[in-house]
């Protein structure tokens, strides 16, 4: 998918890159398959803020997506190719031979027109869009929104551009290289879509100015070195002073490199190999 550039007519244009959109075939989504969305701002249940610099931003409703893909052994024809405003990737409208429709995330190399379909007991093609267990798909090849735990559905490897590569089997479980470098094991049963997850120019985008931060429901961050010491550790001194201690949040945690991952996280024993560090 190219990025559009545009000339330097403003200037928050110059440095603009937006998508072209030129993958989309419908503009807006299937009725029955989106519900409302309630922007939080923030705030928890009481209406206090628990996340900072969040508000605003454009209305968005919400598409459902199938990331069970449990619809086994029925083929389903691939309708549109759709923008969703609440992730960076692509989806997919599938109509299935039974009347049935459903939204799944869009891969590389699927298109309108196209089959797709997901099976446990059957063997399946090995093409973009198409969905099995670990155990049925071949080494070495690239999958994405990939269960955790058997019938949950798919809880990883979901945005623009990612994939994931099986490594190797053994016992249960299949070693799966993650998009963040880690090694992780994961059981056979669990569904894996294969390809990988379309829209990967998204990591090229610009935004070009403040504005479009604001449509997305990002408010201005304010550093903490900027602030007086009774609202950041970071916060007063004489001028402009860069803070003097380590970059810490307004709680006091350390921000650059603190491990906050408990010892004791019952997932441990799933995890190889960490995530190469920066």
């Amino acid at each position: 998918m190219p990025i559009k550039e545009y000339k330097s007519t403003t200037p928050s244009r110059r440095h603009m890159k937006v998508s072209s959109f030129n993958e989309i075939t419908q503009i807006g989504p299937q009725k029955s398959l989106v519900q409302g969305k309630k922007s939080s701002g923030g705030r928890n249940n009481q209406g206090k803020m628990t996340v900072r610099f969040r508000g605003g931003g454009v209305k968005k409703s919400y598409r459902i997506i199938d990331f069970k893909r449990n619809k086994y052994n029925i083929p389903a024809r691939v309708a549109t190719i759709e923008y969703d405003p609440n992730r960076s990737a692509r989806i997919a409208l599938l109509h299935y031979v039974d009347g049935e429709k459903r939204y799944i995330l869009a891969p590389i190399g699927l298109t309108v027109g196209g089959t797709v379909s997901s099976s446990v007991d059957k063997e399946i093609d090995f093409k973009p869009g198409n969905a099995t267990t670990l155990q049925t798909i071949p080494l070495g090849m690239s999958i994405h929104n990939i269960e955790l735990i058997p019938g949950k559905g798919g809880s990883l490897v979901r945005s623009a551009g990612q994939q994931a590569i099986i490594r190797a089997k053994e016992g249960k479980y299949a070693q799966l290289r993650l998009p963040s470098g880690e090694i992780r094991l994961i059981h056979l049963k669990c569904m894996a879509t294969i390809g990988q997850v379309g829209n990967t120019d998204h990591m090229n985008k610009v935004l070009g100015k403040a504005g479009k931060k604001r449509y997305l429901g990002r408010r201005p961050h304010t550093r903490g070195v900027a602030m007086n010491p009774v609202d950041h550790p970071m916060g007063g001194g004489e001028g402009r002073s860069s803070g003097g201690g380590h970059p810490m949040s307004p709680w006091g945690q350390l921000a650059k490199g603190y491990r906050t991952r408990k010892k004791s996280k019952p997932s441990n024993k799933f995890i190889i190999e960490r995530r190469k560090k920066k």
